[in-house]
């Protein structure tokens, strides 16, 4: 038996779960936000106890994370995690590095050679697993890249229509994310069904939205693109974009290549289709009821784009035995699911009206009783898959 602590990192934040392994036993979870700031807001909660918070100024991670510490310890949680048996990860992507691994300066030199293409993302993991390592120099960090879940797609999946050199000599390709959550919905469904080898549609709706397709319980196809700018309109980052569009903008319309990337990676989006301060939908939401018609048309393209990747995955699928929603939107937005999932008896899929609407952020199955696809919601646990891994790493199985 052992502990292992997942961190979840942010730009400015740091969350948190601790868990007791094997038996998977969730211990305490919270974290801080606005790392960095004058002030930083931080929540920890133990399991069975009235959650602790406050605000405190937090330099950087380090800080952060001996202020954790130190709650855990004063609740007689941990003694200190130098006790731990590792810290789980969930780094984005690094060059020529994907699966569970043990994130040593080898692997987080395949991050930085990155930063490029994930500039929001692999920087504050890097920072984040160094300050980990400085303070405790004998826990193992282990990370499960978002990639792991996308590594034997098929090749249709993962080529782009260019020079192939590109390909083989500069790794330009395909992958995908979120794959600790599509993984763990998918999993999951096979337990609530005793089936393994369903053809499942994933819908991770949130602030970062993917699609996945799965059958028999790999990936063979996504949403994604090669980096978290593609895919899906995202809540403040563009998704699917014309590339010669980008370079209209730079050369021809005098932007610049900086401004372009700027725009399309925090100024799109939701937050760009609709004209608001945020991409947040449930913002965009109210803003379409109170009448704002651009707000409306944002939720249109996304709701758009969502079925249009259903029906393509439909079709890769030859059909579905699952359509999974998960993360915020999907488990609580249930107008939205009713969008998505409207006019699609073509396929045989039915929703429960009712048992769509009383269903928020809960596991249920929300489609009529004579669907031939089965629609659910099942709140995704990305963290238990990191410990799983962190675990079965540490014990040489992967």
């Amino acid at each position: 038996m052992g502990q292992i602590l997942v961190a979840n990192i942010g730009s400015t934040s740091f969350k948190f779960r601790l868990f007791e392994m094997p038996a998977e036993t969730l211990l305490a979870k919270g974290g801080a936000e606005r790392i960095g700031a004058d002030e930083s807001p931080w929540k920890i909660e133990i399991t069975g106890r009235p959650a602790v918070s406050g605000r405190t100024r937090f330099a950087d991670y380090g800080a952060a994370v001996a202020h954790v510490e130190a709650a855990l310890r004063d609740a007689g949680v941990l003694a200190s995690f130098r006790d731990l048996a590792a810290v789980g990860f969930k780094p984005v992507m690094a060059r020529g590095v994907s699966g569970t691994q043990v994130l040593d300066e080898t692997v987080l030199g395949a991050m930085e050679a990155l930063y490029t293409l994930f500039p929001a993302h692999n920087p504050p993991y890097v920072n984040a697993v160094r300050s980990f390592r400085k303070l405790y120099p004998d826990l193992p960090c282990i990370g499960t890249f978002e990639t792991a879940f996308y590594d034997h797609l098929p090749v249709e999946s993962t080529r782009f229509p260019v020079p192939l050199e590109w390909e083989q000599k500069l790794g330009i390709r395909r992958t995908g994310f979120h794959g600790a959550s599509h993984r763990y919905v998918t999993e999951r469904l096979a337990e609530l069904t005793g089936r393994r080898d369903l053809r499942i549609i994933s819908c991770h709706l949130g602030g970062s939205s993917s699609i996945c397709a799965v059958r028999h319980g790999r990936a063979v196809d996504s949403s994604w693109g090669m980096t978290p700018q593609s895919g899906l309109p995202q809540s403040n980052r563009v998704g699917d974009f014309d590339v010669f569009a980008a370079l209209y903008l730079a050369k021809d319309l005098g932007l610049g290549l900086a401004e372009v990337e700027k725009q399309l990676s925090t100024n799109a989006g939701l937050k760009g289709m609709s004209g608001l301060a945020t991409g947040d939908l449930r913002d965009v939401a109210e803003a379409a009821r109170a009448g704002n018609e651009q707000a409306r048309t944002a939720l249109a393209v996304f709701i758009n784009a969502i079925r249009g990747y259903i029906g393509r995955f439909l079709v890769t699928l030859n059909g579905a035995d699952a359509l999974v929603f998960t993360a915020g939107i999907g488990e609580n937005r249930s107008e939205l699911r009713a969008a998505v999932c409207a006019d699609l008896d073509f396929c045989g899929l039915r929703l429960d009206p009712a048992a769509n609407a009383a269903t928020h952020a809960t596991e249920a199955l929300i489609s009529a009783p004579d669907s031939r696809i089965a629609v659910w919601v099942i709140p995704t646990n990305e963290e238990i898959v990191i410990a799983r891994n962190a675990w079965t790493k540490l014990h040489g199985a992967a």
